[in-house]
């Protein structure tokens, strides 16, 4: 066949667990390969697919549209529905590709593999090309998933699932809502579109959105639905009607944000969720130098619209700004949007707050961002904790002297007791203080659950109760029903554990705490293949994390794997010469490979 480029639709499948099947019972392993290509070939051709080649359990497929190869997909998942040994992931793009000699090569085949390994068990993902080309089809239902980092691929691609049963199912992070009538001062606040046409500047968009949430949020007189930069909500047509009622609001506020240079162009609209009227909306032309005006302009303009009663020293708090120096504002939401998505990215906020210090060296939210990148990091295994304690003290010492109102960096105090300290009597002292500054703010109601609540004092009761708080407040946001999450987990509710780890997911596939707690929460409940394979994943999208390697060694040992334990555990150790690793986890993990001398030596 001669070369020839032309626009197709690719799709990969897969067989869930097929190389670890074929190191068990290579017989049966065969059997599985020979049931799938008889169950894929005529659906395939069904829908006027080509089958181009099997690469080992895989198959690679071209469509000639985006239609067929999606319906192809869903009928192949239905088929291998009722099947117990047989469950495929399938991926699905839509571009130029370059067809030679009976093969097919380009980037849209790469993109269409990579989708495939993200996808779940059963699951279908597709790109935003195959979406925008299936929206209309009624037998097609999907939901965005986010943007995703592909390995080989330059740009972040818009990723959404597709459900071949055909229907809207409710998420499980809804499970977590009340049925209570939305209060009549309410509002939440959806993430700020970027129109700069540039990835990178979405720090400054999810800043604006969330420096608004969080000014509004000390009003007595008016209910936040916390952080919402939920990945399914960030540039998506949604029914307003269904995030009023999933969010428990009456109003919602969208906004859009385009920067260049030091000229911003933002635009805001307030919303009524139930009827999509909208109450107020503005445009506003202006420098980066009036940034906080624009914030304090927009905050106000909801108080007036929603007739919000003003108390005591309510309005200071929602025109306060941290900072006139709008450099190192900016600074700030890139340290925070940094660290907010957590693993490695945790060191490039670290610098960013560096940053912001030495512009302004009076800016308490960037002494407050720094320490706690800083608690972050020593959890995450990138620094010792004995060398970051002096550091986050004085930070969180020089925070607090610049302006002891704020929740955030008594959040953050409060933290270093618990993590790097073990001073139980002032963790709980600074997690009062935090909470009486904001009650509101979800972050303190989470880890005053999770690491002080329920690790340290194994107050589960309470310790849930502050998580489901802090879900109510956050309700999108993947980190708090993490936080929730560990706490269910370290109280062997294994299986409640994996419900909220999922809802953690389905907000922010790339969350590194709900697919690690997920993960634990299968091998709690000896549910092996799958804690191998949310390990497996998470592997991958962490870059081979320490936690992660150690997790999987644990696992391992758990089912008998002695030899792929001590090849993870060499690993570790290799790694040890040369970078931190936490004493820890090479314990942890010595002692499951049964050497009690070397465990002890690492504690």
């Amino acid at each position: 066949m001669p070369k020839s480029r032309q626009l197709a639709a690719i799709m990969f499948t897969d067989i869930v667990g097929y190389t670890a099947l074929m190191g068990n019972d290579e017989q049966k392993a065969f059997k599985i390969l020979d049931r799938n290509r008889k169950l894929q070939q005529p659906l395939i051709q069904k829908h006027r697919g080509r089958l181009i080649k099997e690469l080992g359990d895989g198959v690679l497929v071209s469509f000639s549209n985006a239609a067929d190869a999606v319906l192809s997909a869903i009928a192949i998942q239905q088929a291998c529905a009722g099947l117990t040994d047989l469950k495929l992931r399938i991926g699905i793009h839509l571009g130029d590709v370059v067809f030679d000699d009976n093969d097919v090569f380009g980037d849209s085949v790469n993109i269409a593999s990579r989708l495939q390994t993200l996808a779940p068990e059963g699951g279908i993902l597709i790109s935003e090309q195959v979406y925008k080309n299936v929206a209309n089809n009624k037998g097609v239902v999907t939901r965005l998933v986010g943007d995703e980092v592909l390995k080989n691929v330059k740009e972040r691609v818009r990723v959404y699932e597709v459900n071949p049963n055909g229907r809207q199912d409710e998420p499980k992070w809804l499970m977590h809502r009340t049925k209570k009538a939305a209060p009549p001062k309410s509002i939440a606040v959806l993430p700020f579109v970027n129109m700069s046409n540039d990835p990178e500047q979405d720090y400054f968009s999810d800043g604006i959105a969330e420096e608004i949430t969080n000014s509004l949020s000390h009003l007595k007189d008016l209910q936040v639905a916390g952080r919402t930069s939920s990945s399914q909500y960030k540039g998506a047509k949604v029914d307003l009607r269904e995030v009023g009622k999933r969010l428990g609001v009456t109003t919602v506020l969208e906004g859009s944000v385009r920067k260049q240079g030091n000229r911003l162009r933002i635009t805001a609209q307030l919303i009524n969720a139930s009827d999509g009227f909208h109450l107020w909306s503005d445009k506003y032309d202006r420098n980066m130098d009036d940034i906080f005006a624009i914030q304090d302009e927009i905050a106000l303009a909801i108080t007036d619209q929603l007739k919000v009663t003003f108390f005591e020293n309510d309005r200071e708090l929602v025109t306060k700004s941290p900072t006139q120096n709008a450099a190192a504002y900016e600074l700030y939401l890139k340290g925070m949007f940094q660290i907010n998505r957590r693993g490695s990215s945790i060191l490039i906020g670290l610098e960013y707050f560096k940053q912001a210090i030495a512009i302004d060296p009076e800016y308490s939210l960037a002494y407050t961002g720094y320490a706690d990148a800083h608690v972050l990091g020593s959890f995450y295994g990138y620094f010792p904790g004995t060398e970051v304690m002096p550091k986050v003290k004085q930070a969180t010492d020089k925070a607090i002297k610049l302006d002891d109102s704020r929740c955030e960096s008594y959040c953050t105090l409060a933290s270093y007791y618990v993590v790097l300290e073990w001073n139980w009597a002032e963790a709980e002292i600074n997690f009062a203080k935090s909470i009486e500054r904001n009650p509101k703010f979800a972050q303190t109601r989470a880890l005053y659950g999770m690491s002080y609540l329920a690790f340290h004092r194994g107050r589960f009761h309470e310790a849930e109760k502050q998580g489901r708080l802090a879900v109510k407040l956050a309700p999108l946001s993947a980190i708090v029903y993490a936080d929730l999450s560990w706490t269910l987990y370290i109280e062997q509710k294994f299986e409640e554990a994996l419900t909220v780890a999922q809802a953690g997911i389905e907000l922010d596939n790339n969350s590194f705490l709900a697919h690690r707690i997920a993960g634990l929460a299968y091998w709690g409940l000896k549910r092996y293949e799958e804690a191998l394979e949310t390990f497996n994943y998470l592997l991958k999208i962490s870059n081979r994390h320490q936690h992660v390697v150690s997790c999987l060694i644990w696992v391992h040992c758990s089912i008998g794997n002695k030899e792929e334990a001590e090849v993870l555990m060499h690993e570790l150790e290799t790694k040890a010469m040369t970078e931190y690793i936490a004493g820890t986890h090479l314990s942890l993990s010595a002692d499951w490979l049964g050497n009690l001398e070397k465990a002890l030596l690492y504690l």
